[in-house]
């Protein structure tokens, strides 16, 4: 049974001798105190490796080895197709290695050595989710999911006492102006406002204290 030629990209490797898959498990290894052996933990899937020996010879050797290094030293993703991959699925791979010898004695004729590595597409970008996205580690079950609707309540409570701080800055704006009456030492022939002229002095300092706390509020909450 003949053997499907394999292809990289558009250029024919009908030469080769020798291909190789090679698979890295993804496995580490931790040594666990009394247990015969040790915890294999997986992080994830390396890429697949093919290694690919054969020869180029003919007429066209040194055009169809010219193509093979320049797919080597660009880097592009190219395709593959061989009997040995038919299961892994490749999209795409990239060469990682090319060494070319000439053979002695002949010409119009080069050995290599190729490796191909898997180059898988980059998956969609993500999706922020509740908590900032991470409420597919656990932190959901936490009471954390709604936390947009929290800094919501938040938000809304800023808002509110940044409105009762402007209410708080009219109600000084109106003691200062009534303290103000102490001073004017306006005729006051029937002594109507002598009973008022302790309290509003009283008031008159209360206010500044009240105008600075205001103010500093104010400032915290990004007023003026």
């Amino acid at each position: 049974m003949t053997r499907p030629t394999p292809l990289l990209g558009d250029i024919t490797l009908d030469a080769v001798q020798h291909i190789e898959h090679v698979l890295d498990g993804g496995h580490t290894s931790t040594a666990i105190t009394g247990l015969d052996g040790e915890l294999q933990q997986r992080t994830g899937r390396p890429s697949h490796r093919i290694r690919l020996l054969g020869e180029i010879f003919g007429a066209e050797a040194a055009d169809r080895l010219a193509a093979i290094q320049t797919a080597a030293a660009d880097g592009a993703e190219l395709t593959f197709a061989a009997d040995i991959a038919s299961a892994l699925e490749l999209q795409k791979v990239v060469v990682t290695r090319l060494h070319v010898a000439a053979v002695a004695g002949h010409t119009e004729r080069y050995g290599f050595e190729l490796v191909l590595a898997e180059s898988p597409e980059l998956p969609p970008p993500a999706e922020l989710g509740g908590f900032g996205g991470l409420a597919d580690f656990g932190l959901g079950d936490l009471g954390f999911g709604d936390l947009g609707g929290v800094l919501d309540d938040i938000g809304d409570l800023a808002a509110q006492v940044a409105g009762a701080v402007d209410q708080a800055m009219a109600a000084v704006e109106a003691i200062q102006a009534l303290a103000a009456l102490a001073d004017l030492a306006l005729p006051d022939p029937s002594g109507l406002l002598a009973p008022l002229s302790g309290p509003v002095a009283a008031i008159g300092e209360a206010a500044d204290t009240m105008n600075d706390a205001a103010a500093a509020i104010a400032e915290a909450f990004g007023g003026a």
